[in-house]
């Protein structure tokens, strides 16, 4: 007879080292899906702050003095109902551009704006996320006052 002393031990302390290892393993991995997956939703939070201020930009355009320039209309605004996003949008005129095809001749001029905005969250921590979006703006608008021009703009709508 062969005599086996420990074995059942020494085997059942392995595999135990062995799961334990294991469990170490699945609980990193599980952490770092869950700080990547935090990541990406702040990244997205910040393009979503991002194109908010592109759309307020775009709401307050007619604000924007239409000289070649001429200082910038800056807002840095937090969003309603989240925690911590805000934007911060600066428009600039470009310029403008008269005889536009397929109106008729020199009746109508094009505005052309820029806007830039940032969106950013989660300001104050470490792990910060930033977007920018830069966006055109063309307004067709009547040809100016003082230009040749015999229409005009009715009512209260962009420049």
């Amino acid at each position: 007879m062969i005599t086996q002393r420990g074995a059942a031990l020494a085997i059942g302390l392995i595999l135990l080292v062995v799961l334990t290892l294991l469990a170490f393993t699945g609980i990193n991995a599980a952490t770092t899906e869950l700080a990547m997956a935090g990541n990406e939703q702040y990244r997205k939070n910040a393009a979503q702050a991002s194109g908010a201020g592109i759309e307020v930009a775009i709401s307050r355009v007619a604000t924007v003095p239409t000289v070649v320039g001429a200082p910038v209309v800056r807002t840095d605004t937090f969003r309603a109902g989240t925690t911590g996003e805000q934007h911060q949008t600066t428009t600039t005129f470009v310029g403008d551009e008269n005889g536009l095809p397929q109106w008729s001749f020199d009746k109508f001029s094009g505005l052309h704006y820029q806007i830039q905005s940032t969106g950013d969250a989660l300001r104050n921590t470490a792990r910060r996320a930033l977007d920018n979006q830069t966006q055109g703006v063309f307004v067709v608008s009547p040809q100016r006052a003082g230009e040749g021009s015999s229409y005009r703009r009715l009512g209260t709508g962009l420049p």
